[in-house]
């Protein structure tokens, strides 16, 4: 069983696979995503961290799911295309994948088991978002309501060790 998020390969909007070893060294957040949720707001602040401080090494991560409420029904590459449009989404979205039951994505299984949700370790809604330090462990869990901006103190501690 893998213990680092850098074990797990995922696969790119045009189906390249990629592994997560390529962001050693750097903390990231990882966060389901969905275009059509009420909450897509948080593609903006999202990507405002991102420009803020991936200079400094942070990495955005963002995985389309269209496993709550049919959010996220278009391709791989209109979702890319509608995120940088309606967006401004410059950070690495990759192809859509199941956060939940036996077909979830192994990343996603990972992060699940090592950060356990509030009553499950289920994923309750897109934006969902986990905060992985520059070795690949899970270091904190954030729930769909949660402002990314909220969570900078905790990327700006985990950027001042890196």
């Amino acid at each position: 069983m893998a213990t680092t998020v850098h074990a797990f390969s995922v696969k790119t909007p045009n189906g390249e696979e990629m592994s997560l070893e390529s962001y050693k060294g750097r903390p990231m957040i990882i966060v389901n995503t969905a275009t059509k949720c009420g909450l897509a707001r948080q593609f903006k602040e999202l990507e405002d961290l991102h420009q803020a401080y991936q200079n400094q090494g942070l990495a955005v991560l963002g995985f389309p799911c269209n496993q709550f409420m049919n959010q996220e029904p278009v391709a791989d590459k209109d979702m890319t295309d509608s995120c940088e449009i309606n967006f401004g989404v410059t950070f690495p979205l990759f192809a859509k994948i199941k956060v939940n039951g036996e077909n979830a994505h192994p990343l996603y299984k990972h992060l699940k088991s090592e950060q356990k949700g509030l009553l499950s370790s289920e994923i309750k809604w897109n934006f969902t978002k986990f905060l992985i330090d520059p070795k690949g462990q899970v270091v904190k869990r954030y729930s769909p309501q949660t402002s990314p901006k909220k969570i900078e103190k905790d990327i700006l501690a985990l950027l001042s060790i890196s």
